[in-house]
């Protein structure tokens, strides 16, 4: 465990579609010290203020900096969530709060400022390429949504770089992803990657195979798609070989994850390694270490070597986003 260094609290927050994280913690020598962490639904709450005020009615510690990390964009200190229908405004907290300095990120900055303090034993390699200190990494996260980000490296420290590159346009790279993007097209217009790669992306893979004809849906299946998060049963019937539907949707879901990975390593030149975080990768983790993810990485053409070298990470802590945040917090005191 990391020491602590003074008894200054920082509030930490992970502010995410689904649910969301907050923390108090402790400045630490190599990253901030958690001291308590409690997770809130968000869908069930009117606003952010609202949480924080539960959260430090059950933890009345004294706290005067506090770094949330949002998953929308974030323009001029104020947040309007992608996936929730909450306005952020880093002025209104800090007078409801009476904080001296709050400061409000996007989710994937706050992860990826996380990413140089974790420990080797927080990744899964997914791949034998060594590491490189001190070059350019990328981030790229599916969950609720799509999160993309950069460390941009430059005299001696890691600048993030904030992106909503989930909401650019999905590039098919076969038949199957052409009839894919048309079906797709005719629901929603703009077809963006997060339309392909998130929770409800996986979702639409599966309903475009039915829709098509491609697959056969089972008896059993049908109830329990309606009964619970289609997502999370189509993958726990892929990853346990129980329908060859759910094994074909999980697959070309990672397919195109691995192609739009590496797509990233290409537009931010992150030698220094791609790392996936959000909920999904870590329970897919078997999947991904099949050759479909790496092998979609790859596939760049006259770039394919320069992809091979470039290692890429699993981040298992799923508390990134928070230490991250935690840090930002730090930063100023």
């Amino acid at each position: 465990m990391t020491k602590s260094m003074d008894k200054t609290f920082v509030l930490a927050g992970d502010i995410g579609g689904t649910k969301t994280n907050l923390g108090l913690f402790l400045k630490g020598q190599e990253r901030p010290v958690p001291t308590v962490i409690e997770t809130f639904s968000s869908q069930n709450t009117p606003d952010l203020e609202h949480i924080i005020r539960q959260f430090l009615e059950i933890h009345p510690m004294p706290v005067t900096h506090a770094c949330f990390g949002i998953a929308g964009p974030v323009v001029n200190g104020k947040s309007k969530t992608t996936n929730l229908p909450w306005n952020i405004s880093e002025d209104r907290i800090k007078k409801q709060f009476n904080f001296h300095h709050v400061k409000l990120i996007n989710d994937l900055t706050a992860t990826a400022m996380a990413i140089p303090l974790l420990n080797q034993d927080e990744f899964f390699p997914l791949n034998q390429a060594g590491s490189l200190k001190d070059r350019n990494l990328a981030l790229i996260a599916p969950g609720t949504g799509l999160g993309k980000a950069m460390l941009i490296y430059q005299n001696g420290r890691y600048l993030p770089v904030p992106s909503e590159g989930g909401h650019a346009d999905f590039a098919p790279n076969n038949e199957a992803e052409m009839k894919l993007w048309r079906y797709l097209h005719q629901h929603y217009g703009h077809v963006s990657i997060e339309r392909v790669v998130s929770g409800s992306g996986l979702v639409n893979i599966y309903n475009w195979l039915k829709d098509s004809g491609r697959l056969n849906e089972p008896d059993w299946l049908k109830p329990k798609l309606k009964a619970m998060d289609p997502a999370k049963v189509i993958t726990e019937a892929a990853l346990a070989s129980k329908d060859p539907g759910c094994v074909e949707a999980l697959n070309m879901f990672v397919s195109i994850f691995g192609a739009v990975a590496g797509n990233l390593a290409l537009t931010g030149m992150t030698t220094g390694g791609v790392y996936l975080g959000g909920g999904i990768p870590p329970k897919i983790l078997s999947k991904l270490k099949e050759a479909i993810f790496m092998e979609a990485f790859t596939n760049k053409g006259r770039f394919k070597g320069f992809l091979e070298k470039i290692p890429v990470k699993v981040v298992l802590n799923d508390k990134a986003a928070l230490i991250g945040a935690a840090y930002c917090a730090t930063m100023v005191i």
